[in-house]
């Protein structure tokens, strides 16, 4: 067996300034926008831009909501499990959206949701449990969930407006680390060593580990290139023959283990 990894621990103060970052592009990027802009098709199964932005607003909304709420008595998930536990939530999460899409205008329920956050969760302490879809998680947790929501959601929103829309880095970092971990967690061992700089590298795969040197088997790829195949928006064998992805080794096929999130 390989050793286990040390669980990745992140900054609070960081991430949260982080959500409230990327928060502010998103919102930023939907003023203004008309009723057919809002009407666009995405790459999210039937969702509209309209849609996809009241998604975001719930996402972060929950965060508050979650901490409304009398805390669960012992911790469930963990950042990695929540990127595991999702995959089952898709149809809920889809009826959910569309319903909150009717209930008020996108740029409304951006600001709703912002002002929530600033409200309540600077003060909250890390190790605060919160009773979340998935299970009981530490908010410390919870708000790295909450970047990966909002890193790839911008994207998706940016591939929809035909528009660039800004990250913020400490959020592209976060969402970057938590997936390349979940990527770990799913196919543990130490054969294969990925490379997403400058934000992570991490040891994955079954198979005869290295102790010194180049590893024999390597992937290396951008952090959004790295974000969407992680998410199933890229193919793992598009990528590599467009050179998106570099991998070198008879191991570094990470086709099998994504996406990790749909």
């Amino acid at each position: 067996m390989p050793p286990r990894a040390r669980a990745r621990t992140y900054d609070l103060a960081k991430t949260c300034a982080a959500v409230t970052a990327q928060l502010e592009h998103v919102r930023e990027a939907v003023r203004g926008l008309d009723d057919e802009r809002l009407g666009a098709p995405t790459r999210l199964g039937g969702w509209t831009v309209r849609e996809l932005v009241a998604h975001l607003s719930m996402a972060v909304g929950a965060v508050g909501r979650h901490l409304e709420q009398p805390p669960p008595p012992a911790r469930e998930v963990t950042a990695t499990g929540w990127v595991a536990a999702t995959a089952a939530l898709g149809g809920d999460i889809g009826e959910d959206t569309r319903a909150f899409a009717a209930s008020a205008a996108p740029a409304e329920l951006l600001d709703r949701a912002a002002a929530r956050f600033a409200g309540l969760v600077p003060e909250a302490p890390g190790d605060r449990l919160l009773a979340a879809r998935v299970g009981a998680i530490r908010l410390d947790d919870f708000l790295v969930t909450r970047c990966v929501e909002l890193v790839v959601h911008t994207d998706d929103l940016a591939a929809a407006l035909g528009a660039s829309v800004p990250y913020d880095r400490q959020a592209l970092a976060a969402a970057t680390r938590l997936l390349a971990d979940a990527l770990a967690a799913k196919a543990p061992g130490g054969s294969v060593e990925v490379r997403v700089p400058p934000y992570a590298v991490v040891q994955c795969v079954e198979g005869p580990r290295h102790t010194r040197g180049t590893p024999p088997n390597v992937v290396e790829t951008a952090p959004l290139t790295w974000i969407r195949l992680a998410t199933g928006r890229l193919d793992w064998a598009e990528a590599v023959e467009e050179a998106e992805v570099t991998a070198s080794g008879e191991r570094a096929d990470l086709a099998p283990y994504l996406p990790l999130l749909g």
